[in-house]
């Protein structure tokens, strides 16, 4: 198959950790040819989605670990599939990858995850459909309604809905203190909603990434745990990550999950679950192949080219 990821830079990668890297190596492994484009190389021309893509091949070398082929405009419904695994931020320049990445479905593209399904799918806010499984959680940019949450649940967690990395996060106990600051930078003095939690204890246990492949549940998640006077275990903000099997809380979320969220488009998803709560939906560039891989021997990367395969077969 001819693949093409859509990507950050080729030379920011850390291929010691990076999905993305991990799918390009499974990949390769098995005769697929591999391509590589950003949404700067993406353009509607004469009615067609086109990318300036280049061929890559993988060295082997950890360094200087591909070779390029001279860039070349494609339609994308030339290549088997498209991988969209561009990081965040989600912003309108994102979102327009996502309406020329629709775009060229209608021209005959395969792309995973669906650019549509990725847009209905704030990684924050998406857990409202699945309340069953949430800690009391209130979405609102009203100063008001978040002063009323904290007096009812006193310690509480506020972060904006377009973060990654864990950037944003606060906590707030039960003094209040510095909660009308927080309220004001985040919701940029009421003009941005923000999303509001109760403070869940056992992130001291780490924030749990679970991955959804495919529709089916990897077996081990990789709990992030955070750094010494951190409330965010994010590996970005310096928790560290250790794999674990799942629990059956774990299980129960996720097999509730992965089949509908599959259905919906959604090829791979990270769900993030601190103890017993649904906390995001990751939808975007899930990540935690290869920490997953090298603790455990379950080799992610093989079961999501598996699905990858099986879903351009089907």
């Amino acid at each position: 198959m001819k693949l093409a990821f859509l990507t950050d830079p080729l030379d920011s990668f850390k291929t010691y950790k990076d999905s993305t890297f991990a799918m390009m190596r499974e990949a390769a492994s098995r005769g697929h040819r591999l391509f590589a484009f950003g949404p700067e190389d993406m353009a509607l021309e004469n009615g067609q989605v086109v990318a300036r893509s280049r061929e890559i091949r993988l060295t082997g070398d950890s360094e200087h670990w591909y070779q390029a082929a001279a860039p070349q405009d494609t339609p994308l419904q030339q290549f088997d599939a498209v991988l969209q695994r561009k990081d965040p931020p989600f912003d309108m320049e994102y979102v327009y990858a996502t309406y020329l990445l629709e775009l060229a479905e209608q021209q005959g593209a395969r792309v995973f995850n669906r650019p549509a399904a990725i847009r209905s799918h704030n990684e924050k806010l998406s857990i409202a459909q699945f309340s069953q499984f949430t800690a009391p959680t209130l979405v609102t940019r009203d100063a008001a309604r978040i002063r009323a949450f904290h007096a009812s649940h006193g310690d509480i967690i506020l972060k904006p809905l377009d973060g990654m990395g864990g950037s944003g996060i606060f906590r707030v106990r039960e003094d209040g203190l510095n909660l009308g600051s927080v309220i004001e930078g985040l919701t940029q003095l009421g003009s941005r909603t923000i999303m509001v939690q109760r403070y869940i204890p056992e992130i001291v246990h780490g924030d749990k990434r679970i991955l959804l492949i495919g529709g089916k549940v990897v077996p081990f998640a990789l709990a992030r745990i955070p750094q010494q006077g951190e409330v965010r275990g994010n590996l970005a903000a310096g928790g560290t990550g250790v794999a674990q099997p799942l629990s059956e809380r774990d299980l129960e979320i996720a097999q509730t999950l992965a089949p509908q969220l599959a259905q919906r488009g959604l090829l791979l998803v990270g769900l993030d679950v601190i103890g017993s709560y649904l906390t995001e939906v990751n939808v975007t560039s899930p990540t935690c192949f290869q920490e997953i891989t090298a603790q455990t021997g379950f080799d992610v990367a093989a079961m999501f080219v598996d699905a990858l395969e099986a879903a351009v077969a089907a």
